[in-house]
């Protein structure tokens, strides 16, 4: 996620510099057609260049419009299992009642320490990046029995419910306080579903291709007609306009997908590694990870 709310040009040219290279191409050799061929044959009008340049801000708009709503349901998601974490954490240390206080603490740390593999897991396979961190908070038992299983998350899940009805089967937490934590399972589950749901829907292709074809479209349209009225100035101004209308559609395109690995997606690391942090100190520990730097200079972070 990008932090900055100013960007230099070395840093613009850096995402868009393929497609800046492929304008300039596309312009000049638009240009060169329409002087040693199309100009003998066919005038563009000017009102082309105006009425295609509306109707592609109308597909952008809508394309962006939609690509932002994606990206901030994720980010909400993820608020969500910054609060549930915490409360989950707190929950199990001062509901749990017991006459063995080391059993209380050892049980309610395997189950916090379960839940931040749970989130590293979720984020692993929300981003398609095999990552074992969360191997460090299961034992080499629960990491065999999750590997089983195609959905990791869910199966950590359905560890931490058989830690939780033993609790309860033992008295370990009265009936309400049974609900009050299996309550918060369930919100995991449901922001787990939620975010599978972001990621496994396909942002409409018709829509992303299209607009692509009809930008592209509209930069030859805009070069032919101001070839025959600035010249060679087309090239450049024909990439100009190019810019803008690409531009604007990459960044919506960067969002569609809020969980890829990009520095525009939703910083998954950050979130994960906040989350860390606040549980572990709750717990007392001493071995506390550091958060997660920007990178770039403070441009971004992960």
């Amino acid at each position: 996620m990008l932090i900055k709310s100013k960007l230099s040009l070395m840093q613009v040219f850096s995402f868009t510099w393929k497609v800046d290279l492929l304008l300039l191409l596309c312009c000049t050799g638009v240009y060169y057609m329409d002087v040693y061929w199309l100009s003998d044959h066919i005038n563009i009008p000017g009102a082309i260049s105006t009425v295609l340049g509306t109707a592609i801000a109308f597909f952008i708009g809508f394309n962006n419009n939609q690509a932002y709503d994606r990206w901030w349901e994720a980010r909400i998601i993820w608020g969500a299992l910054v609060n549930d974490s915490r409360s989950w954490t707190r929950c199990l240390l001062y509901f749990y009642h017991s006459d063995n206080e080391s059993q209380r603490t050892t049980t309610a740390r395997n189950m916090i320490y379960r839940h931040l593999a749970f989130l590293y897991a979720l984020k692993s396979a929300l981003r398609n990046r095999p990552d074992e961190y969360y191997h460090r908070y299961l034992s080499p038992e629960e990491v065999e029995i999750v590997r089983r299983q195609t959905n990791v998350p869910n199966a950590i899940l359905n560890l931490q419910a058989q830690d939780l009805q033993r609790l309860k089967q033992t008295g370990t937490v009265d009936g309400f306080q049974f609900l009050e934590l299996n309550d918060l399972l369930v919100k995991n589950t449901d922001s787990m579903g939620k975010c599978e749901r972001i990621k496994n829907t396909v942002f409409p292709t018709s829509y992303v291709y299209f607009t692509k074809m009809f930008i592209w479209f509209y930069v030859i349209m805009n070069t032919l007609m101001m070839t025959e009225s600035i010249g060679a100035w087309s090239i450049l101004f024909g990439w100009a306009f190019g810019f803008v209308f690409h531009t604007t559609h990459l960044n919506g395109i960067n969002l569609m997908n809020p969980f890829t690995y990009n520095p525009l997606a939703m910083p998954l690391d950050s979130i994960a590694r906040t989350i860390e942090i606040n549980l572990l100190e709750t717990l007392g520990e001493t071995d506390i990870p550091a958060p997660v730097e920007p990178r770039a200079n403070g441009l971004y972070i992960m």
